[in-house]
């Protein structure tokens, strides 16, 4: 897990990117930190998938703090680092970054570890494809 309070650039690649619209703020036009986790693991289970060439499912989320809050209208990049691959689960370290258009500077707002299992069409766990 990195620092959160000292990360200077973001780890891993650009995994999604998004926009926070007034559907995913509270009444104070901050965004939802449950809208932020579930964008979360979607970034994460799209690289997951792709290791394991098909459907993967999260199966743990590790610990999680908010350094900021998130205005409506942020632009958020979501990045992902492959922390460890085993025989049928994946671990991913997931970042997610306000970026600053105006200013040309981004912000981390948060990191947690995501933990997706390869699984077949019936929802068993199957092993990942070397």
């Amino acid at each position: 897990m990195h620092d959160l309070d000292t990360d200077p650039v973001p780890q891993g690649e650009l995994a999604l990117k998004i926009t926070a619209l007034p559907r995913d703020c509270n009444s104070f036009g901050d965004i939802y930190g449950g809208w932020l986790v579930a964008q979360m693991d979607a970034a994460g289970t799209s690289i997951a998938a792709r290791i394991a060439r098909g459907r993967v499912a999260t199966v743990a989320i590790d610990r999680m703090g908010f350094m900021v809050p998130v205005p409506v209208g942020a632009q958020l990049a979501f990045h992902g680092e492959v922390l460890d691959i085993g025989r049928s689960s994946i671990k991913i370290l997931v970042e997610v970054w306000s970026e600053d258009l105006a200013h040309d500077e981004s912000r981390k707002v948060t990191e947690a570890t995501f933990v997706f299992v390869a699984i077949d069409d019936r929802g068993r766990t199957r092993v990942i494809p070397s």
